[in-house]
């Protein structure tokens, strides 16, 4: 009999990211590819190890928001063993800012998303550096108009895809910043992609496909 895969779906925090219709796209998804689901809306569960290390994967849309010091030992220790730590946008690195334990394993720290004109939608590429990663294989750079995240990342991380900040204001050249990547934890893996402010880019082909790509290659 095949084992069938958990996964643990936590979401919450700001609202603006729609943290339980984003997530309801993909739980049709992961029940297809064969997980069963919990779904929690805190971070709580984090800090029980038992019940940790029976999860395969952890998606998380959870932004700002707050976190103790005991689940945030919890989720690097089920990652580090094993679990899979996959999200997208805000709800992956914009999710409790005051905790640098979290920020160490996620790799990355949304810094701000710039406006254009006073809108903070703005044309931009997603750019595939790596083309042949498992995630991106067979998807070309691809142009959006939403939040562009510019991320504050260490070299740590497989980058999968990049978009640039085009020089305005204080800053007087372009900025080239991650925009997927992946990252090794132990015997875990990291998947993290900054775009997927709303259920509109959540839905874009290439975004979605990455993004159920990711949740794939994460899981134990």
């Amino acid at each position: 009999m095949v084992k069938l895969r958990h996964a643990l779906v936590v979401r919450g925090g700001w609202e603006g990211h729609e943290p339980v219709a984003a997530t309801d796209l993909f739980l049709p998804h992961l029940s297809q590819e064969g997980f069963t689901l919990t779904v929690e809306d805190s971070p709580a569960p984090y800090a029980d190890p038992d019940f940790m290390a029976g999860v395969d994967l952890v998606v998380q849309c959870f932004t700002m928001g707050t976190i103790t010091r005991e689940q945030t030992t919890g989720l690097s220790r089920a990652v580090a063993a094993g679990t899979g730590f996959a999200g997208w946008h805000g709800g992956i690195v914009d999710s409790f800012r005051a905790e640098p334990d979290y920020l160490h394993l996620t790799g990355g720290q949304f810094a701000c998303h710039p406006e254009a004109g006073g809108e903070t939608f703005v044309p931009h590429r997603i750019e595939i550096t790596d083309p042949d990663h498992p995630i991106t294989k067979g998807i070309a750079d691809f142009d959006l108009v939403t939040e562009q995240y510019w991320v504050l990342t260490d070299p740590y991380s497989t980058v999968l895809a990049t978009t640039t900040h085009a020089a305005q204001g204080p800053w007087k050249q372009p900025v080239t910043v991650p925009a997927v990547w992946t990252r090794e934890w132990g015997e875990g893996r990291v998947f993290v992609a900054t775009p997927g402010h709303d259920l509109a880019t959540l839905r874009h082909d290439s975004v979605r496909t990455l993004v159920e790509r990711g949740l794939a290659w994460a899981s134990r």
